[in-house]
């Protein structure tokens, strides 16, 4: 039967607190909904950290420290620690988690873009911290920067702790841009492609944009890839369902969607978990284990991580 690997994205640097009471912005909140979601089958989650007191997005290894023991010790899901941490960080400081805790896996952006969240303005009349606004009012004149040498930083950085990568491609250059580092030999497969639709500055949410990164990605990679999709919003469940029906997997959670329904929140990223799972029933697709997803993406092991 075919298997796909169900990643969780708990919380992110694009929603802020005002916009849901259900995402987690504590760190006690963010290791209680990630053992949830465990629970509920994901077998990864991806990680970001949050300031306690405004929910900001935050870069430190002593964040991360605050929740990954605790999710450690009540789940065997593989823990996915972001490079991306927000378009507002510098390279140095997105890196600085992954690197010194070694996680089995990180994430990585293999491009540069305009990484527009302006457009959710119109959604909230009010914020209750300063910096929600701002955050996204910045991003008018925001350029997501990940250059080659910003890459080639984060490999270096993280490789030689024996991490691998999640590498998310918002839009087809992306692709190439990540062939590019293996054609060098710099990483090698498999590869973890999160193909990522719904964000102004990338590839949009038809489905003629999934089967054109699908049809690229085939051909730039052949057998040496895993295909996962990430639909931001309202798309998150229809690009899943178009992915899973093709042999791909999925990534859904907060970070990336805070609906459950139309008009309706989610109260939880297992809720989004078990839609998920529904979903992949409902298509006879059974949800990869967190050892399953390791020996599929040939990870070093939870054994092996400094956490």
């Amino acid at each position: 039967m075919q298997k796909a690997i169900l990643s969780c994205a708990i919380t992110g640097a694009i929603h802020t607190p005002s916009m849901s009471p259900h995402l987690p912005a504590t760190a006690q909140a963010i290791a209680n909904d990630a053992i949830a979601a465990a629970q509920a089958g994901a077998s990864i989650l991806h990680l970001h950290a949050r300031d306690n007191a405004t929910g900001r997005p935050v870069q430190s290894a002593d964040a991360f420290r605050e929740f990954l023991p605790k999710i450690a010790a009540q789940t065997d899901a593989i823990l996915n620690i972001t490079t991306g941490g927000s378009p507002h960080m510098t390279v140095a400081e997105r890196v600085a988690p992954a690197r010194d805790l070694a996680p089995e896996l990180a994430s990585l952006n293999m491009g540069s873009m305009n990484f527009g969240l302006f457009p959710m303005l119109k959604r909230y009349d009010a914020f209750d911290h300063d910096w929600e606004r701002a955050h996204l009012e910045n991003s008018r004149d925001l350029v997501f920067k990940n250059t080659y040498a910003d890459i080639d930083h984060i490999l270096g950085a993280c490789l030689p702790n024996g991490t691998r990568f999640e590498f998310e491609c918002y839009d087809t250059s992306h692709l190439y841009n990540l062939a590019h580092f293996a054609d060098r030999g710099v990483i090698k497969p498999p590869f973890l492609v999160q193909t990522v639709f719904g964000i102004l500055g990338g590839i949009g949410t038809h489905p003629d944009d999934v089967a054109h990164m699908k049809r690229t990605a085939d051909r730039l990679f052949g057998r040496d890839y895993i295909w996962s999709v990430l639909g931001a919003g309202r798309s998150q469940m229809q690009i899943a369902a178009t992915a899973v029906a093709q042999g791909g997997s999925l990534r859904v959670g907060l970070e990336d969607n805070l609906w459950i329904a139309k008009g309706e929140l989610a109260t939880s990223n297992a809720q989004q978990v078990q839609k998920a799972r529904d979903l992949l029933a409902s298509l006879s697709v059974e949800v990869a284990t967190p050892d399953e997803a390791r020996a599929m993406l040939h990870l070093k092991g939870r054994d092996k991580v400094g956490f």
